[in-house]
């Protein structure tokens, strides 16, 4: 070693190496999972999605259609959906958004809930999990971008970030 006790640079930049394999390897196998459990989700044609919002208004997904939009299933027993409800609130400020909340209580319950915590992003209560089942949703939270023309173009299992739905959303807007 050198007097001052710090690595050789070869040795660095082996160390260096090793860290970036390991990144790798680990960016790979969460992509592999995320694959994984993307799979059963529906794709292409948005499959039908009507309901009552919380708010007593009936939504149809076919009048959404123009410009791209997220569909977000959730849950209000599930810890890791409430740590995306910022984001989806956020982007519901400009961007079409519809969520669906799984198995989540009466339309009261979510009701107080939404104004608990400040939310007013439109929520269609799915209490037998029909409206999952026809998008393959199985665990939430799962999130869906749809384009202008109703179809699939993204969905993912798990918490996404504000600004990497954001970029999905603009990529179904300008891609193809």
């Amino acid at each position: 070693m050198s007097p001052d006790h710090s690595p050789s640079p070869p040795r660095r930049t082996k160390r260096l190496r090793g860290w970036l394999i390991n990144i790798v390897l680990i960016l790979l196998v969460f992509s592999a999972i995320q694959w994984w459990k993307a799979r059963p989700l529906a794709s292409g044609e948005a499959p039908p999605l009507a309901g009552v919002t919380l708010d007593g208004r009936a939504l149809d997904l076919t009048d959404l259609r123009g410009r791209p939009l997220l569909v977000h299933f959730w849950a209000s027993w599930c810890p890791i959906c409430g740590v995306m409800d910022g984001a989806i609130a956020a982007i519901a400020k400009d961007h079409p958004v519809v969520t669906v909340a799984l198995q989540s209580g009466t339309h009261e319950e979510l009701r107080r809930l939404m104004r608990d915590l400040g939310h007013d992003f439109p929520v269609i209560p799915d209490p037998d999990g029909q409206l999952a089942h026809r998008w393959g949703v199985s665990g939430v939270p799962t999130t869906f971008v749809v384009d202008a023309a109703g179809r699939i173009r993204q969905a993912s299992v798990g918490v996404g970030t504000e600004w990497g739905l954001r970029l999905r959303l603009w990529i179904a807007a300008h891609g193809d």
